[in-house]
């Protein structure tokens, strides 16, 4: 199968989500408006997933429609006419007229006949399906396009009287990748992998937070990568205890840790991975035994990172380990506490340890779908794994000062993170290109 032939797959299955839910419908999906930084000057742009995952049409100012009825379906895809003008400053257009043999679609207009078209489109469907309360804008339209869907009452053309969430459909389908997808993620994985290498090997004291955050980029476009997938965290010392923080300028100090989540974007998919590893090349006690503890937890959560298991499963084994290091470590005090179950009942651990082991990994870094499975329950179950869900898997332990806290312990933020595909025998970590042990890594950077 082709790329063509892909999206193709992809709209023919959501053609027939809407056949089986309302017997026919309107879908609307635009892709992402482009965004100003500062004066004349843009932000890269980057297209909208759930567009792109339908057409593979990368130019901004596009909108993807499709009409469902009972025995057919039609793709109409408005984008920005050729102008040769504009072309000389931002680059080649695809154009309506090349765009039904290249991307597979039915039709193509102009993006300046959305509205007039859409009025002729809307006649006759039962049921539209479009992101509800995405913005004021796209509120309006909607609101624009019903309207002249309705002045042609008189005329016998009926307005459509439903309106659906069009995300819920494609979500659910973004979940579960393709071979084509995980072959991708497997390529962002291994740039990645490469870069977090590159950084480990040439990061030494004295070198600022941004120098090593240059390295990975350079890692990432020089494999061919389009982009990060995220701000990269590069974090030394006490910077290492904030879980979002950006490199900055801070120094990396002999007897420190720098902890680096990182991760490119390729063909528009993400990869995430996220080492801990000593400034100088060798951690010290409470850090390798922190390192260890953290190391044991992701293990655990990787055992039992399998379909059939909920997603739940992997952040529950992995939260055993890590408490029970923290009693071992008496950062919590099991005389306090009394039990373990106790201390993970209590919550105790969330001094140390704030997030989930894991999230879902595609197209966007924190990947769509629900959580939760898609039942008529109150309390709905997490979800059961299944053979081609993509999910992180990240442990971690952060310990800030605090006048009740060893201080040999001060200021180490350790997380380790790689990119799990659930499949039949269990899950294949697709982001062990570069060392995870604590050994390995010391060896690495002795090198």
């Amino acid at each position: 199968m082709n790329e063509t032939d892909l999206y193709q797959h992809r709209r023919v299955a959501l053609a027939k989500h809407i056949r089986t839910n309302t017997g026919g419908g309107i879908a609307i999906i635009a892709t992402a408006p482009e965004l100003s930084r500062n004066r004349d000057s843009e932000f890269p742009y980057r297209h909208d997933s759930d567009f792109f995952y339908l057409t593979g049409f990368e130019e901004p100012g596009a909108t993807l429609v499709i009409t469902v009825s009972q025995t057919a379906y039609e793709t109409h895809l408005f984008c920005r006419p050729k102008d040769p003008e504009r072309e000389i400053w931002d680059g080649i257009r695809l154009g309506p007229q090349a765009a039904p043999s290249t991307l597979g679609v039915d039709f193509a207009y102009s993006n300046t006949e959305l509205d007039a078209k859409l009025a002729e489109l809307f006649a006759n469907q039962n049921a539209v399906y479009t992101r509800l309360a995405e913005s004021g804008e796209s509120d309006r339209r909607l609101r624009h396009w019903m309207k002249q869907a309705r002045q042609q009452v008189r005329a016998g053309i009926n307005p459509p009287s439903e309106f659906h969430d069009i995300e819920a459909i494609i979500h659910e389908m973004r979940l579960f990748k393709d071979p084509f997808e995980i072959e991708t993620m497997r390529r962002a994985a291994t740039i990645s992998a490469r870069a977090h290498v590159r950084a480990m090997q040439i990061c030494k004291p004295g070198m600022r937070e941004y120098q090593l955050e240059a390295e990975l980029l350079h890692e990432f476009r020089n494999s061919g990568a389009q982009s990060v997938a995220y701000n990269s965290i590069v974090a030394g010392g006490a910077n290492s205890c904030i879980l979002h923080y950006r490199a900055g300028s801070t120094e990396l100090r002999s007897g420190d840790l720098c902890l680096i989540d990182a991760g490119c974007e390729l063909d528009s998919y993400a990869s995430d991975i996220t080492r801990t590893f000593p400034v100088n090349g060798k951690f010290s006690g409470p850090q390798r035994a922190l390192y260890d503890i953290t190391l044991a937890a992701q293990e655990a959560a990787i055992a039992v990172t399998k379909a059939g298991n909920t997603f739940i499963q992997p952040h529950d084994a992995a939260l055993k380990v890590l408490t029970q290091g923290l009693l071992d470590e008496k950062l919590l005090k099991l005389s306090e506490l009394g039990s373990l179950d106790n201390a993970i009942e209590t919550a105790a651990y969330r001094r140390f340890y704030m997030h989930r082991t894991s999230h879902w990994l595609g197209m966007d870094v924190h990947d769509v779908g629900s959580y939760r499975e898609l039942s008529s329950l109150t309390q709905k179950p997490w979800r059961t794994l299944q053979t081609g869900m993509v999910i992180t898997i990240e442990p971690g332990l952060y310990v800030r000062p605090a006048e009740d806290v060893d201080e040999r312990f001060w200021n180490i933020g350790i997380r380790i993170e790689d990119d799990a595909v659930i499949n039949d025998a269990g899950c294949e970590l697709i982001s062990r290109g570069v060392p995870v042990k604590a050994d390995e890594i010391e060896a690495l950077m002795k090198h």
